[in-house]
């Protein structure tokens, strides 16, 4: 083990906090920056992401297998002594071999423990002989070789490059202007999708402020109006990153200065208008969500759209994977995180029909689109700068403004309540978190509070990080949401354990 000695030495300088245990989790590591340092230095190819996470990536670009998860967790736990034997116990598991040489990415955002926690990371990848990318958003960080072969030592140019002129390639069909504000939250001025003195059918304005960007993504999840500093003229467009550049999110004001947030259950929908069935082929797409997905999302794509629904564990990963056994799979999360995926036979059948002589132009056409849209979309766990650009490029071929975006439906009431628990872990549940199995008796109380309200329902599940259990309530209005939510945390707190006060009524 003598080669590690350097490993081991740059270990000693990030120890690990006595008594802390650390577990991946569908968003990799994830607890307070400063408990983060030590555990850094054992991760080959991550993305330090947030005041508070670190992201492992695999060779496709995707979240690491479930044994990786288990291995990176037996790292990042060892104890200064045991840390070489550990790696010893991975190296031998995987049959890796030493004398290979390794690539990988290491990636930060802009936020002030990044740069401590991206030291911590190149301490390990330099005493192994590797090297950084330095400050890249997520989704460079996981671009596939495969879909982006034009990658070297410039791959933040080459990377925007190639995604924009496949936006523009697929937009000059109709080549009308679409004019909106692009808030890259967390990202350098110089680290921008579009680059200055391009010609682009797409006039962009980037904001850019302190204490870096004008509206973290988070919490424009909480405005009723906008009032930080960015003006917007009614009905213009508007978007938001976060740090990683792995979410976003569009919004706007109305005539009346209201304020409209377009979340990442509305995300998926352009995403849907892919003209797979005007190029003729008999591709399956389904759009997988979570718990949290709207009632009447859900019903619009069934009843409208007539794509398939999935609905999984909450979770990336769980939609990631669930997305795979499609032909086309959509998902984005309520938080706004998410992408398509083409499977391997999708994408070889465009390829096929795009090639052929023989095809009418109208099948050829969108063909085309379809290819331009395979290769546009960053098919990894998300990439807020492509995802942008494929909303642009959908939007403008239906001549869609962001208003009629966001009136093809109208979102049932909800409220989102949690609720102190002296153990989370009382509470078990199943069908995609939507019901429980135990403790007895809560999801019979449950049932009996939704019947009594209109258009409603309601799910209950711990949370992964702390004794809280997570109420989720929807109605037919919000006084209704609002009474159902309140009902049922009261039916959590006495049946599970409830610690402090009862629930008071919204």
């Amino acid at each position: 083990m003598a080669q590690f000695e350097e490993v081991s030495q740059q270990s000693a300088v990030h120890p690990k906090p006595v008594g802390l245990v650390l577990q991946y989790g569908t968003a990799g590591f994830r607890t307070n920056s400063k408990q983060l340092d030590h555990k850094t230095k054992a991760t080959i190819g991550v993305m330090v992401t947030e005041d508070n996470g670190v992201k492992l990536v695999d060779t496709m670009g995707e979240m690491v297998t479930p044994a990786w998860e288990g291995y990176a967790t037996q790292l990042a736990n060892a104890e200064q002594e045991g840390l070489l034997t550990a790696m010893k116990d991975v190296i031998e598991r995987e049959a890796i071999s030493m004398a290979q040489e390794a690539s990988m990415f290491v990636s930060k955002d802009t936020r002030p423990s990044s740069e401590s926690l991206s030291q911590a990371v190149l301490d390990g990848v330099h005493a192994l002989e590797s090297h950084s990318k330095g400050a890249l958003t997520l989704g460079q960080n996981l671009s596939r070789r495969h879909s982006m072969p034009r990658f070297t030592s410039t791959v933040f140019t080459s990377y925007h490059t190639l995604v924009c002129a496949l936006c523009l390639e697929s937009i000059l069909l109709r080549p009308e202007t679409c004019s909106f504000y692009s808030v890259p939250n967390a990202l350098d001025d110089h680290q921008t999708p579009l680059e200055k003195g391009q010609s682009h059918p797409l006039s962009v304005c980037l904001y850019c402020s302190l204490p870096r960007f004008p509206i973290p993504i988070f919490l424009l999840f909480c405005l009723t109006s906008l009032s930080l500093g960015v003006e917007m003229s009614a009905g213009e467009r508007c978007c938001s990153y976060d740090g990683d550049a792995d979410r976003i999110v569009y919004y706007y004001c109305d005539s009346a200065g209201r304020f409209h947030l377009l979340d990442g259950r509305q995300d998926c929908h352009p995403h849907q208008h892919i003209p797979q069935r005007t190029a003729g082929l008999d591709l399956q797409i389904a759009v997988v969500q979570t718990a949290y997905a709207n009632g009447i999302s859900t019903r619009y794509l069934e009843d409208t759209m007539k794509v398939i629904v999935r609905c999984t564990k909450t979770g990336v990963k769980h939609l990631h994977h669930a997305a795979q056994e499609f032909d086309i799979g959509v998902y984005f999360e309520a938080n706004a995180h998410g992408t398509v995926l083409f499977s391997k036979e999708a994408e070889e059948n465009i390829q096929q029909l795009a090639r052929d002589s023989n095809t009418n132009d109208e099948r050829e056409n969108a063909a085309l689109l379809l290819q331009n849209t395979v290769n546009l979309l960053n098919q990894t766990v998300g990439d807020a700068i492509s995802d942008m650009l494929l909303i642009e490029a959908v939007l403008t071929i239906r001549g869609m403004t962001v208003q009629q975006w966001d009136a093809i439906y109208t979102d049932l009431p909800n409220r989102q309540l949690k609720v102190k628990v002296a153990d989370r872990r009382v509470i078990d549940t199943t069908d995609a978190e939507r019901r429980t199995v135990s403790p007895a008796g809560l999801q019979e109380a449950i049932d009996s509070l939704v019947h009594k309200h209109r258009q409603a329902r309601s799910f209950v599940r711990p949370s992964g990080t702390e004794d809280v259990v997570r109420v989720y309530a929807e109605a037919d209005t919000q006084e209704s949401a609002d009474a159902l939510a309140h009902e049922v945390s009261l039916a959590v707190y006495r049946i599970v354990g409830g610690v402090g006060e009862e629930p008071k009524p919204l």
